[in-house]
């Protein structure tokens, strides 16, 4: 009596033919990158509107200041007090801007941050559910390949 040889050939090949293709997790990771990429868009569009805002309001505030400054005075001394307002309420509202300008920064980096761990959290639980199904579905492949075989 002769030994029956298995014939590996159309085991592998029967075994990859079962191999499934799942696409729903390349369409689930791409949903995801697409919606972090809206939300942090969305984050960087609100942080340029608001320092747009805050550069506007220095810029008028400083115009507003060089106009008091530049009007006729009728005492010379005058002159060096306008000066030296002018430099005191340049100071001072330079000091608010760029503290402005770092609630909008500190913001950024919050909401960034809080995005970026939220997406790795989904991506993660994405790529788990789809490697559990992908395991379950090849071990299915393989047994149907390896009674086929036999």
């Amino acid at each position: 009596m002769a030994a029956k040889t298995a014939d590996y050939t159309k085991m592998m090949k029967d075994m990859m033919g079962a191999f499934p293709v799942d696409m729903t997790a390349m369409q689930d990771a791409f949903k995801t990158q697409a919606t972090l990429s809206d939300k942090l868009s969305k984050v960087a569009l609100e942080a340029a509107d608001k320092s747009t805002e805050i550069s506007t309001k220095w810029t008028k505030d400083t115009l507003s200041k060089i106009s008091a400054m530049t009007t006729v005075k009728d005492d010379p001394a005058d002159y060096t007090k306008a000066m030296t307002d002018f430099a005191s309420a340049q100071a001072e509202m330079s000091a608010e801007t760029m503290a402005a300008f770092a609630e909008v920064a500190k913001k950024v980096q919050m909401e960034t941050v809080e995005l970026l761990l939220a997406a790795g959290k989904d991506m993660s639980e994405d790529a788990t559910a789809a490697v559990k199904k992908a395991t379950a579905e090849v071990t299915a492949a393989a047994k149907k390949a390896t009674a086929a075989a036999k």
